[in-house]
């Protein structure tokens, strides 16, 4: 498991700020269990745990400007 700063990547960073809106309108639309907190917990517990880990031991560059 990775600990510090990530990372950063400006392509990955534009290509989320410009698709991801609509993506994610349109599966909230189609799925109610879309985009809410808990529901990743319940699919797969495994991946969760993982994803809950790297967040909180992992830090962006922009984080330490805030």
């Amino acid at each position: 498991m990775k600990i510090g700063m990530r990372k950063p990547s400006i392509k990955k960073s534009i290509k989320a700020r410009t698709t991801g809106k609509a993506k994610r309108a349109v599966k909230s639309a189609v799925n109610p269990l879309y985009g809410k907190k808990g529901v990743g917990m319940v699919k797969n517990p495994k991946k969760a745990v993982q994803n809950r880990i790297y967040k909180r031991t992992t830090f962006s560059i922009w984080d330490l400007f805030k």
